[in-house]
């Protein structure tokens, strides 16, 4: 295992819009640092990272996966580089916000020819939300169209003067000149080097007094008090240094790879709190901590564990506490998993992330100590789903293969969802869009061999009265010996949601004996399941009894159960009923050029724009739509933008149904009726 100084690890996050170069730089960085014979490429299916063949059959990333290097920096130091490359397409976001939770810092990837997309906010606003020091790469530039200077300006304008460059290419683009080293500068960008290396001698000074005076004082900074004055400026989140690079032909990658040494912080420098906001040892001598931030299933290894060691060091063989679950593990395997190789490391040291396979108790969002300490950490928080799927299985007799499969996917990435709506009896399978879907898809048919059928899912349709109405139902069988009687009269009528109280006993004289109470409201609560429109379940009603009749020898719960059941369904044709629908609230961002579509669309489906508002280089709009009408949002949006904006959802509430739409579902629950009869 390499001997490294907790002091010169950098643990990062590769971020960035889809098709940005995020992991076409990270192949080629594995290349020059000799991790992979080869220099891979997303693009032609050789890929050191993409090297799953769902992601070589897309040709995208669609899981989280470090990469440990090693580096030799110019002044000798040797540097392990963790990198997190992590997807930039919208539906495994997720996968973004467990990548980052364990990273140090982040660095930001920008297509020199596309510029500034919705995957590079994303990505700003995840390292803002998580206070993370970033850096930003702007990667091909020796590409046709490619304005490294375009993009520069863009960026000051959104994030303000602090992104600074500290690696610009000449105008051509064919050469890169970094702006501290370089003696010899070509005369087309001699002035903009010397005026970026201005800036960035001022952010090197201010970060400390004594230099700030120096530096007013007219003296000159030396090389040593500049890299220190940058690495803290960095740090406080006062600088984004941003480079130039070509992946394709490694154009300023050395450059860069100087750069995340010097200005990026180390694992020391970045202070870890737990669940309670207590900052954690991270000494490379303090008790062990980690946190598992990815977890999956391998058809050979079995289960294995993603954790990032925080504190302290993880040793091969090591009892260690998941202080998550109150359970012991045992330590039997430590790996380092650099895309398809896997190195057995005897120990892991702080801002490491290595994989243990077959713990028994530990799980995704789980947080590791040594024996004896009791640290939690705060877990993960992800997504709500934007897009769901009914699924069924191909052959008759597979459901059990399917129900394996469904919860193994859900298992592996925490933005898959698995849920069976008793309501509508469907096992709904949700998600963050339908790549990701129809990706676990593909999965469940070439590891549990089973074949799905995906649909569109019922709407949980609701019902409820406007008014109040009178019910009643007298339950009188005699068919030889002991006959049935009950007799229950009710009023029902509209209920605030704030008033808890949905029941009113307001019977007098006895004329429903109490020990038949629970029988009537066991058969209310049955009724309320079956609503008088369409057979869907009821809310926001109140229902008060207040009289009936019994028989001495013929009455009994169940026919007490029986008139309650039938005198609401009676109650509630009198009621005014009417049909509701889930209504979600809808956040939706794209480009200002997509604007009128969106709105557009949004208001075809019903949707009520509640407010539109600039934020970070685009346009937010807020609405509420039916959730009939979005199901299918996230491959229309993605249609709509060319890939350009992205949504998130929540349930707001339920809201009665328009009349002309009502009758086509109350239709089509009376045409299942009679299917069902």
């Amino acid at each position: 295992m390499k001997d490294i100084e907790i002091t010169n690890v950098r643990n990062f996050a590769l971020l960035g819009h889809t098709g940005s170069g995020k992991t076409s730089l990270l192949d080629a960085i594995l290349f020059k640092l000799g991790a992979n014979e080869r220099h891979g490429s997303p693009e032609n299916g050789t890929s050191a990272s993409d090297w799953m063949d769902e992601e070589k059959s897309r040709k995208i990333t669609m899981w989280a996966k470090s990469f440990d290097l090693v580096y030799s920096a110019k002044d000798g130091r040797r540097m392990e580089l963790v990198a997190l490359d992590t997807p930039g397409y919208a539906d495994f976001y997720g996968q973004v916000l467990a990548a980052t939770a364990v990273a140090d810092s982040g660095v930001i990837v920008i297509d020199a020819v596309a510029g500034i997309q919705v995957g590079t906010h994303r990505a700003w606003k995840q390292c803002e939300t998580l206070g993370h020091p970033r850096a930003i790469v702007v990667s091909g530039i020796d590409r046709e169209n490619a304005d490294f200077y375009n993009v520069l300006s863009t960026l000051q304008e959104l994030w303000g003067n602090q992104c600074v460059p500290v690696v610009i290419p000449t105008l051509d683009h064919k050469q890169v000149v970094d702006v501290m080293a370089a003696k010899e500068i070509p005369d087309d960008i001699a002035d903009r080097a010397k005026e970026m290396k201005g800036a960035l001698v001022e952010y090197a000074a201010e970060t400390d007094d004594a230099l700030i005076e120096k530096y007013l004082g007219g003296e000159e900074l030396t090389a040593q008090e500049i890299a220190a004055g940058l690495h803290g400026a960095v740090h406080d989140g006062n600088l984004i240094p941003v480079f130039a690079v070509s992946a394709k032909t490694n154009l300023g990658l050395e450059e860069l790879l100087e750069g995340i040494s010097l200005l990026l912080p180390s694992p020391p420098e970045r202070p870890v709190k737990d669940a309670e906001g207590n900052e954690v040892n991270v000494a490379a001598d303090a008790p062990f901590t980690g946190f598992v931030w990815r977890s999956l299933n391998d058809p050979f290894t079995g289960q294995v564990t993603f954790v990032r060691v925080y504190g302290g060091t993880l040793k091969n063989g090591q009892e260690i506490y998941n202080a998550t679950k109150g359970q012991k593990e045992k330590i039997g395997h430590l790996m380092i998993i650099n895309g398809k190789k896997q190195e057995e490391i005897p120990v892991a040291h702080a801002g490491d992330i290595v994989a243990i396979p077959k713990l028994k108790e530990t799980g995704l969002n789980d947080s590791l100590c040594a024996v004896g300490q009791q640290i939690r950490f705060k877990p993960i928080e992800f997504p709500t789903p934007t897009t769901a799927y009914s699924v069924t299985a191909k052959k008759q007799g597979d459901e059990d293969k399917l129900a394996t499969a469904l919860h193994r996917v859900a298992d592996e990435d925490p933005t898959v969802h698995v849920e069976r709506n008793n309501e509508t009896n469907e096992m709904i399978l949700s998600g963050l869009g339908d790549q990701q879907l129809e990706a676990a898809v593909d999965r469940m048919r070439e590891r549990n061999h089973v074949e799905v059928e995906l649909h569109t899912p019922s709407v949980a349709y609701r019902e409820t009265v406007t008014a109040m109405g009178e019910g009643h139902y007298k339950h009188k069988k005699q068919s030889g010996g002991r006959g049935q009687y009950g007799e229950v009269y009710l009023r029902v009528e509209p209920r605030d949601p704030s008033d808890e109280e949905w029941f009113v006993n307001a019977i007098v004289g006895g004329v429903i004996p109490g020990n038949f109470m629970p029988a009537v409201q066991k058969g209310l609560q049955e009724g309320l399941q079956r609503g008088a429109v369409a057979r869907y379940p009821v809310m926001n009603v109140k229902i008060t009894v207040y009289d009936g009749s019994y028989h001495d020898v013929d009455s009994s719960e169940v026919a007490f159960k029986i008139a309650a059941a039938r005198a609401l369904t009676d109650g509630m044709t009198k009621a005014k009923p009417v049909l509701l629908e889930p209504i979600m609230k809808v956040k939706v961002s794209v480009p200002d050029q997509f604007m009128g579509d969106i709105t557009g669309d949004l208001n075809h489906k019903r949707g009520r724009i509640l407010g539109v508002e600039s934020e970070d280089g685009m346009q937010s709009i807020t609405a509420e739509v039916p959730q009939a009408e979005i199901f299918r949002y996230s491959s229309e949006l993605r249609s709509m933008t060319g890939g350009r904006g992205n949504f998130e959802m929540e349930y707001a509430r339920y809201e009665a149904v328009p009349a002309n739409i009502a009758q086509k579902v109350v239709a089509a629950a009376e045409k299942q009726k009679v299917d069902e009869d």
